[in-house]
């Protein structure tokens, strides 16, 4: 009962919809008719509601208000609410709804499934939050009744027993003293879970909305570039170029958003942490300018971890850059590596590389330290800053297997702590991929596998201007029943399709021709290769440009 789905969408066919698209993760929705029906249904137990806007304009809708206000002190009741498109801003009546309904999504029609599910993922997992909230509220409860329980039992055997007086003293202030400690202890670990939930919860709804940017950014990118080479009119190339630069502009932008959502796949390998800030002194010193003194103070020698290299040298060069703009008239900024073991119970590994980055800048109110990993927020004047600076350092961190902390105190400076698991020392082998990158022969046939129809038709078109034959299929199952009449020399499939994704489509590819080369395209992130090493497919990542294209099929066809 207390993970059901409410759905609340009297009109049309949306209340079905929704539902069958839930179904597809095993939801236990229930479609309510009425906002009374809803009211019922929601004092049973349920995981969070879906409501559409218009039936909380209705007069009827008092129920569910009543239900919300009535709520125990543990509740804060997830409702995702179902919101048409806006061409202006929202009533003052509107405002007020959304205020009484308190913890409330609003997702906008038309909606994207993926990010329906999303949602409605994110909020059962709040709700379970909250569950556990109230199991612990009980024990507490019952420990401070059994306190009680104890103080009365003294207290009748006072006269009689004076003389135990002083020792059942002590053993309730020893009982007192533990369970405030338990207290406190469990206190400081719901923050923290609070606070992983909120940041899971914002990952997720970037990254889904980074995937969906990527595939626009793609066709958009090598249009403009299909453009600039047909074209012998200087001016449309002008144009085009442009517009591809803004493009490349925009993936650097979701680049940033996958990386806080931690959906981006980072390039881990064992990396000497004193190495590489040592090696950025230059760049790091340069960026400060000389109004800063800058200092690094290294524990070791040698301090390793499995990081992504380039981005952990970004997250240290953001930060650094945040420290300078917090100090106009100078200052000093100080980067200092150190290992330290685990604080508590929420790290996963037991010994971390601690990157210490500390400015004697004007620092960060204390009511605002809480948002500060928040994507696009920043305390900067409005054009000076994106807001996701913190955030991809934040989610680089995530990613490594570690997680980033920050204190301030206004006046006094910051210190943001980048923690990362201590490694062994790693010597990877080099690798090179220019052996087998080679022209691809003339004449060579591609199938492309793809739902979106404009990335379809902007991937046919390139791998046509690059030479090649190429047939296409909006789906893996169309797919399969080409390639036996295909026969292509490459198979390029997209990951995140419905029916079937990428991964399925290979694995049914490679039972009808096991040498076939495939290429597997994303702009989702989300799965990491790593682990589907052993399927010998080759990644091309969206957003792209045609000469990354051109490369990777050389690449896959030479594979």
């Amino acid at each position: 009962m207390e993970h059901r789905v409410l759905i609340l969408a009297p009109f049309g066919r949306d209340a079905d919809v929704i539902a069958d698209v839930l179904a597809r993760d095993s939801r236990d929705c229930i479609c309510c008719g009425t906002s009374d029906v809803l009211a019922m249904e929601l004092a049973k137990g349920a995981g969070t509601a879906i409501v559409t806007e218009e039936t909380l304009s209705a007069a009827d809708a008092a129920p569910i208000f009543a239900w919300l206000n009535q709520q125990p002190t543990w509740s804060d009741f997830p409702i995702i609410l179902l919101a048409g498109k806006r061409a202006e801003r929202r009533s003052a009546r509107s405002l007020e709804v959304l205020e009484q309904l308190g913890n409330v999504v609003v997702l906008e029609k038309p909606l994207n499934s993926e990010t329906l599910r999303r949602a409605v993922a994110s909020s059962l997992r709040a709700r379970a939050r909250q569950y556990d909230s109230r199991s612990h509220l009980a024990l507490s409860h019952r420990h401070l009744v059994e306190r009680t329980q104890a103080q009365e039992a003294l207290e009748r055997l006072n006269d009689s027993l004076e003389s135990r007086i002083a020792e059942r003293t002590h053993e309730l202030a020893s009982a007192n003293d533990r369970l405030m400690k338990e207290i406190h202890e469990r206190a400081k670990v719901q923050a923290v879970l609070v606070q992983s939930q909120k940041m899971e919860a914002l990952g997720q709804l970037t990254g889904g909305i980074a995937h969906d940017f990527n595939n626009l950014l793609n066709v958009i990118m090598a249009n403009a570039e299909l453009i600039g080479r047909i074209t012998a009119d200087e001016r449309i190339r002008t144009m085009a170029a442009t517009t591809k630069r803004a493009t490349e502009r925009g993936a650097k932008l979701t680049g940033q958003l996958l990386t806080f959502s931690r959906t981006s796949n980072l390039n881990l390998e064992a990396v000497n942490v004193t190495a590489l800030l040592q090696g950025m002194r230059d760049i790091v010193a340069i960026s400060l300018g000389s109004s800063i003194k800058y200092t690094t103070v290294f524990e070791d020698d040698e301090l390793w971890t499995k990081a992504d290299a380039n981005q952990l040298e970004l997250a240290v060069l953001n930060l650094a850059i945040n420290a300078r703009d917090a100090m106009p008239d100078g200052g000093s900024l100080t980067v200092r590596v150190v290992t330290r073991p685990a604080p508590d119970e929420t790290f996963t590994s037991d010994h971390y590389v601690v990157v210490k980055v500390i400015d004697s800048g004007s620092g960060i109110p204390a009511a605002l330290i809480s948002r500060v990993f928040d994507p696009f927020f920043t305390t900067k004047a409005i054009g000076k800053g994106t807001g996701l600076g913190l955030s991809q350092v934040y989610g680089i961190a995530r990613q490594a297997g570690g997680t980033a902390r920050l204190e301030s105190e206004p006046g006094k400076g910051t210190t943001v702590e980048i923690w990362l698991p201590l490694g062994a020392k790693e010597v990877s082998g080099a690798k090179t991929e220019s052996d087998r990158e080679q022209i691809a022969a003339s004449a060579k046939r591609i199938l492309v596998v793809e739902d979106d129809d404009d990335v379809r038709a902007m991937l046919v078109e390139c791998l046509r201007t690059l030479g090649y034959t190429v047939t296409d299929a909006p789906n893996g199952q169309s797919g399969l029943k080409r390639l036996p009449d295909d026969n292509p020399d490459l198979l390029m499939v997209d990951f995140a399709m419905p029916g079937m994704n990428g991964l399925e489509v290979i694995e049914q590819a490679r039972k009808l021709r096991a040498d076939l080369p495939v290429i597997l395209a994303t702009g989702y992130a989300d799965v990491d290769m790593s682990t589907h090493s052993q399927k010998h497919f080759t990644v091309l990542r969206k957003p792209f440009q045609l000469i990354e294209l051109a490369r990777t099929v050389r690449l896959g066809l030479s594979a």
